[in-house]
């Protein structure tokens, strides 16, 4: 396959974002494909907080959670997916399947040996994060779930098949610019850093290729695990949970997080964020400190 890798040059003097780039360039599965990730504060910290982003944003997109995770004695754990950030990017859209994803995720965790993982998700990496405990259900403690799904194939709103049709559209989207949209307060550099993993086009595959990866129907693929992982979730979760609902999310907003927060075993009511967009983490100082209040009190 063709890979691109971004150049390092684009990443420099990212606002808010002072971590170390980590790699790791021989996942088993995985040849000559480099992943990046940033692994922040003790080895041996009593919780390893498992950041996952979703389309079509990066692992920047956690930097106004960071803090507050390392401020509580954590382990910050924060990776891209192949095609974003700072991972290399295969060129063929046809090579990003669920299971591509997915499964590097899998690796990953296996590689580092991640136990006590609070598990951080939203949109994408939630979809494909809710599954991950299928794989290691002994390592997962404590769940930050906001704007994502289980994706069942059961139904679709109209929100996101207007979201689905604009992204087959528009090979070339202007990503900083589509988290801008949700996200009014970000600045012209935060903007940037968005923009940065993506040289130009041919860079986006994975950018086009996730909404098509939805499942449409029941027997889709990656529906029937879903399933699976939401029964687990309503019928084997025994951890601690907290969810978090940017209100103004026209694609994964309140009602589809009400419908989430049922098939999640003892999740609380949510933290509603007024105006908050698709984009929630752009909330996200708020978002941490309530939700390590949350956990500190259940």
């Amino acid at each position: 396959m063709t890979i691109l890798r971004t150049p390092e040059a684009r990443f420099a003097a990212l606002p808010d974002w002072p971590y170390a780039p980590q790699y790791v360039d021989d996942l088993p599965g995985y040849d000559g494909l480099r992943m990046h990730y940033i692994d922040e504060g003790p080895r041996d910290a009593s919780h390893v907080f498992l950041c996952v982003h979703g389309e079509p944003s990066w692992s920047y997109l956690y930097r106004r959670m960071i803090p507050a995770f390392r401020a509580s004695g954590g382990r910050v754990v924060a990776a891209d997916f192949f095609g974003f950030g700072r991972s290399d990017k295969p060129e063929d859209d046809a090579t990003y399947t669920v299971d591509f994803h997915r499964n590097a995720l899998i690796a990953l965790i296996g590689r580092l040996g991640l136990q006590r993982v609070t598990l951080v998700v939203q949109d994408w990496g939630g979809l494909i994060g809710l599954t991950l405990p299928l794989a290691f259900p002994a390592r997962f403690e404590r769940l930050i779930v906001m704007n994502t799904m289980f994706a069942t194939g059961e139904t679709l709103s109209p929100g996101f098949v207007a979201w689905r049709d604009y992204a087959a559209k528009n090979p070339d989207m202007p990503v900083g610019g589509l988290i801008r949209r949700g996200s009014p307060h970000l600045t012209d550099a935060e903007v940037a850093a968005y923009d940065a993993p993506f040289p130009d086009v041919t860079y986006k595959a994975g950018v086009r290729r996730f909404p098509q990866l939805v499942p449409s129907a029941p027997d889709a693929p990656f529906a029937q695990l879903s399933r699976t992982a939401r029964d687990w979730w309503a019928k084997d979760w025994r951890g601690k949970s907290f969810m978090a609902v940017g209100m103004a999310d026209p694609v994964l907003g309140p009602p589809v997080m009400a419908e989430l927060r049922r098939s999640i075993r003892g999740c609380p009511p949510p933290l509603e964020i007024e105006g908050g967009g698709h984009f929630v983490q752009e909330w996200g100082g708020p978002i941490a400190d309530a939700a390590l209040a949350h956990f500190a009190q259940a």
